[in-house]
């Protein structure tokens, strides 16, 4: 792996990091309801989730294993996003919501990318 590679997997971990992070500042700001209990604990898990599968993929024994880790991590991010639709917001939480929402879109089209590299037969040079 060359150095910009490396470099790009761990901006990566660091943006999944930021963002599990950031949707928890979020969550936290909610406006406290049954209904919104229940989806704030989802969105805090699948929100999490996207970075440690991506932490796993990083560690895949396998390309097998790897773009089976990176599937998940997509997965995940769209799931975030889901649950994201779903929470009740207020007016100072909207805002956030919106970004949250957009960054969760980057990140699984991020995924699908490096899946679609991945995926392609490395060509003979």
């Amino acid at each position: 792996m060359t150095e910009n590679q490396n470099s790009k997997r761990y901006d990566l971990e660091e943006r999944t990091l930021n963002y599990a992070r950031r949707t928890i500042e979020f969550v936290n700001e909610l406006p406290k309801t049954l209904t919104n209990n229940e989806v704030m604990k989802q969105l805090v898990r699948s929100a999490g989730s996207v970075g440690a599968n991506y932490i796993e993929a990083n560690e895949s024994l396998s390309k097998k294993d790897f773009i089976m880790r990176v599937k998940i991590c997509r997965k995940e991010a769209k799931e975030t996003r889901y649950w994201l639709k779903l929470v009740a917001c207020n007016k100072e939480t909207e805002k956030t919501n919106h970004y949250l929402i957009q960054e969760a879109t980057e990140l699984m089209k991020i995924f699908g990318a490096i899946l679609e590299k991945t995926k392609k037969p490395e060509s003979l040079e």
